[in-house]
């Protein structure tokens, strides 16, 4: 299947390979939003509160696009795109995302979240630069090896335990209602189905079309999977962000990002090193942009949310997207 799709795309000329990244991206969203919609759904209908399915299973499925995309990279050879990936959603989702999230309304902070969840966030941004550096790896090079993706995997093990007992024990209800007259249980099985299949095709039809697209414009995969592949699999976050500061409701969308920036290291980059021997080889290039750009990021959205407004401002929005755009240019500018 995989020689398949390659042999067509290979003989597809560049603006078709494009569009093909485009469409890949627009069908891994949707796949993504209807597995979660109706994991939900059947979770709801199985009897799971509502605060424990926010807790795991909506987080999860907001960063599935990052994990599916990443570790069907790293089965197919391609580890600077899965890590590219991972790290350039970190980058969006917490430069871009929240920065236009606070330009478009009010972006209030949760004092409780931030405190919490805050914490982890910087010290996941943190153990992924260290698991990078060469030192800790046999080679010259940095590489995150399979056993430190299944120590993530333990992490994340511990993450979504504790999210748990802290949902059993918060009395603020998950925002998962759902709407209208109850489906079928036959239909919910299809519909999640489907989610499965989509997510899955799309994302064997996008890497062979990141990798023919790097190769003809001289562009290395990891830039690409850092910023246009990045961006379309934070598409779930960015769309959930923006529709929740509109109705107000905009410490959501700062709960959403932080836990997608955890599960992006723990769940993303571990999963994508533990499906592979070889592990995840670390582009040199990430050691001057990618990674310090990601703790920049990190560092001043921690700093601006515990302001004592309780608010990320719109001139602190406008930095954080600032922020995005300058890491955008200089990644095609230090090709």
């Amino acid at each position: 299947m995989e020689e398949l799709i390659y042999s067509i795309l290979n003989q597809a000329s560049t603006l078709i390979l494009l569009m093909v990244i485009g469409f890949s991206l627009f069908v891994l969203s949707k796949g993504a939003d209807i597995l979660v919609n109706e994991a939900v759904a059947l979770s709801i209908r199985w009897g799971v509160p509502k605060m424990i399915i926010g807790a795991t299973i909506v987080s999860l499925g907001t960063t599935l696009p990052e994990a599916t995309v990443s570790v069907f990279a790293a089965i197919n050879g391609n580890p600077d795109l899965a890590l590219g990936n991972a790290i350039g959603s970190i980058i969006a989702d917490t430069g871009l995302i929240i920065g236009l999230a606070a330009l478009v309304g009010t972006l209030p902070i949760d004092r409780n979240t931030i405190n919490r969840q805050g914490p982890l966030q910087l010290i996941a941004g943190i153990l992924l630069s260290v698991v990078c550096l060469p030192f800790l790896s046999k080679g010259p090079e940095g590489r995150i090896t399979q056993w430190m993706g299944f120590v993530f995997i333990g992490l994340l093990v511990i993450y979504i335990i504790g999210s748990i007992r802290g949902a059993k024990n918060s009395s603020t209800s998950a925002s998962s209602e759902i709407e209208g007259k109850e489906s079928s249980l036959i239909l919910q099985l299809i519909k999640f189905a489907l989610g499965i299949v989509l997510v899955i095709f799309s994302s064997k039809l996008l890497i062979p079309a990141v990798e023919l697209t790097a190769i003809r414009v001289g562009i290395p995969q990891s830039v690409i999977a850092a910023t246009l592949v990045a961006f379309g699999t934070s598409l779930p976050e960015l769309v959930t962000a923006i529709t929740a500061v509109k109705k107000g409701h905009g410490e959501l969308a700062v709960g959403n990002i932080i836990g997608a920036d955890i599960l992006n290291v723990l769940f993303v980059v571990g999963s994508a090193a533990a499906v592979t021997k070889e592990g995840l080889l670390v582009p040199t290039n990430f050691y001057k942009l990618q990674i310090p750009t990601m703790l920049i990021v990190l560092f001043a959205f921690h700093f601006f949310a515990k302001n004592k407004d309780n608010v990320i401002s719109k001139g602190e929005g406008a930095f954080l997207v600032g922020m995005y755009f300058i890491y955008l240019v200089l990644n095609y500018i230090w090709v």
